[in-house]
C-alpha cells in the first residue's frame, strides 16, 4: 500500500478538476481519500450511526445477497415472524 500527500489549490481550474476526479473514486474500497487540515490533522467525518448499527446493516446486506430473507404476510405479520 502506498500513501501519498497531495496539496491541491481548489481555487484553480486544474485544482477543481483534480478534486472532481478524486471525488469519483470515493465509492471504491481500494482507494481511501483522507483530508487533512492546515496542521496535517486528519479530518474524518463522524458517523451519526453507532458501530453496532452499522454492523447490523452490513450483516443484513450479506443475508440479502445470500438469499436469506423473510417474507411477511401482511394479513398475519406476527405469524410470519413465528411469534404467534
Amino acid at each position: 500500500m502506498k500513501t501519498l500527500t497531495v496539496k491541491i489549490n481548489e481555487r484553480t481550474k486544474i485544482g477543481k478538476a483534480f478534486i472532481v476526479m478524486f471525488d469519483s473514486f470515493k465509492g471504491f474500497e481500494e482507494i481511501e481519500i483522507v483530508e487533512t487540515d492546515a496542521y496535517g490533522q486528519v479530518n474524518e467525518e463522524q458517523s451519526v450511526y453507532s458501530p453496532e448499527f452499522i454492523e447490523k446493516v452490513k450483516k443484513a446486506e450479506e443475508n440479502i445477497k445470500n438469499g436469506e430473507t423473510t417474507t411477511l404476510d401482511p394479513k398475519d405479520i406476527w405469524g410470519s415472524l413465528g411469534l404467534k
